[in-house]
């Protein structure tokens, strides 16, 4: 067995050994020490094992206390000499007591989750980790992002059940994948000439089925035209001369391609996006893509972004307007 899908197989059976509400034990075990974790605001970054267990894995605990783990993707690969292991999914949990401020429902709740973790000799040296807290407000009734313009709900699984496997995965497809997913974003998406849509031709990189899975506060599209609709065409008005690319890993695994980065985006915030007004100043932005290709083309990608980061770096606290909505209900 080649020394990613080992990778893969370790951290599949540590985490599936967790009992309900073990989950993040198991995955501080597999820490460093000195693991250094950059998580999702208000947490943000956290330089120790110890820290990441008293900042970010016990609220989650003590707020989702038989929390299980549902992962619907998992990637391994190298970039620029270090190797990672990637996952994506959600985890399903009585809502029992408040999470940073969110309210509890005492009932069920599926919190997305993005995860990319730096392996070294086994152990894992540096995560970078998405919860996507705005959905989790919105389950919550407390949203304070107006209604996502795609639609909202829990992130499908790949088609066909593939996110999982375990075994090698294909060199030439993993490059495959790799190739068309960095053809899209540098090729595509880096055409942009801050007038047309069309000038990034992105009918050349997807499926005319393709579903994008976005953050709360964006939401799921399909096809070529609901994602212009629902996400490219508000977000290029808000952030016209966007540049990405920069990347902590990338890597493609089988049909799958990974990309990460803490931030990967500058912009300058120059028109509204999610019902925030333009600042005029630059801001950067935290994301997660996993993308799925089928044949010559892409067909699914999952995305997360810390937008309570982005709205933070414009004075814009949605954590406390989520609290001044919350304050009826208390």
């Amino acid at each position: 067995m080649n020394t990613h899908a080992a990778r893969k197989r370790a951290f599949a059976e540590a985490l599936r050994r967790a009992r309900p509400g073990q989950t993040f034990a198991a995955l501080g075990a597999l820490m460093a020490e000195d693991a250094v974790v950059n998580a999702y605001l208000p947490v943000n970054r956290c330089s120790s094992r110890g820290e990441a267990e008293e900042r970010l894995f016990r609220p989650l605990a003590t707020a989702l206390p038989d929390l299980e783990r549902r992962d619907d993707i998992l990637l391994a690969g190298s970039f620029k000499g270090s190797d990672f292991i990637a996952t994506c999914g959600h985890y399903a949990a009585t809502f029992t007591a408040p999470l940073f401020g969110i309210p509890s429902t005492g009932g069920l709740v599926m919190l997305r989750y993005g995860e990319v973790h730096r392996m070294q000799g086994g152990a894992i040296v540096e995560s970078f980790m998405h919860l996507d807290l705005v959905d989790l407000m919105r389950q919550a009734g407390v949203s304070p992002l107006p209604p996502s313009r795609g639609a909202e709900g829990i992130f499908p699984p790949p088609e066909g059940h593939g996110g999982l496997g375990l075994d090698p995965a294909d060199e030439a497809e993993s490059a495959a994948s790799l190739a068309l997913v960095e053809a899209m974003i540098f090729g595509g998406l880096g055409r942009y000439d801050q007038r047309s849509l069309g000038s990034m031709g992105m009918e050349r990189y997807w499926t005319g089925t393709m579903g994008w899975y976005g953050p709360s506060g964006i939401g799921a599209t399909r096809g070529v035209s609901g994602f212009q609709a629902h996400h490219q065409r508000p977000f290029l008005a808000a952030f016209p001369d966007r540049v990405g690319g920069n990347h902590k890993a990338r890597f493609g695994d089988g049909a799958f391609t990974i990309s990460t980065g803490w931030p990967s985006l500058t912009a300058t915030f120059a028109g509204e996006w999610l019902g925030c007004p333009p600042s005029g100043g630059q801001i950067t932005m935290r994301v997660m893509d996993i993308w799925r290709r089928e044949g010559e083309l892409l067909a699914e990608n999952w995305v997360l972004i810390d937008i309570p980061d982005v709205m933070a770096q414009v004075g814009v606290d949605v954590f406390t307007q989520m609290r001044t909505l919350a304050a009826p209900l208390a």
